[in-house]
């Protein structure tokens, strides 16, 4: 079949795309298991590419897994147009729409300018990989606390993408923050 192969789940590691029924899966999380008595297994958390459901799922050791192949390749973000955003392949200069249903979540740590993997299966845009962190600028959050920062308090705040996520207390608006893009936690205030 085009565009796909067989591994097995000795194969299975982060990011490895599944061809399952007609899907494709990415494979979140995996850990290969042996027991003390029966067989060794692969459990694995698995999100589908199109809807975004994760789903766990057990697969025997050793068992045959349709794998799609899936192109990876740098590309910039340059602006939104309606319901698109538009990508810039830093290799050949290609200007690729993708959906805001495929940017998904991604979307709330999008910079103009950012480079971005994109993942593709026979040409069309599978999801989207942030770096790691990203830094953002707060633009409204209730005034700071000055004083003790040992109580560990956080505040929501709203970040120039539109996302909002929890800070310490003492932060201001205006300030520049590092932010995890897996889960939307703060790792630090950013000084230029």
């Amino acid at each position: 079949m085009k565009g796909t192969s067989v591994a097995t789940t000795n194969d299975i590691k982060n990011g490895t795309v599944l061809k399952i029924d007609g899907q494709l899966w990415t494979i979140v999380e995996f850990q290969h298991v042996k027991p003390g008595k029966g067989g060794a297994f692969v459990r694995t958390k698995m999100k589908n590419v199109l809807s975004g459901k994760v789903v766990d799922k057990t697969f025997n050791a050793g068992l045959k897994i349709e794998t799609a192949n899936v192109d990876k390749s740098d590309m910039q973000y340059l602006y939104k147009d309606g319901t698109d955003f538009i990508f810039m392949d830093t290799a050949t200069y290609d200007q690729v729409p993708i959906s805001e249903a495929t940017v998904g979540s991604a979307a709330d740590y999008l910079l103009e300018n950012t480079v971005v993997t994109v993942a593709t299966h026979e040409d069309a845009p599978l999801f989207i990989d942030l770096p790691a962190s990203v830094v953002l600028e707060i633009t409204y959050t209730e005034p700071g606390l000055q004083g003790d920062r040992s109580t560990g308090g956080t505040k929501p705040a709203t970040l120039e993408t539109g996302a909002q996520i929890q800070v310490p207390l003492f932060l201001e608006q205006g300030t520049r923050v590092k932010v995890d893009t897996r889960d939307g936690s703060y790792l630090g205030r950013v000084n230029d």
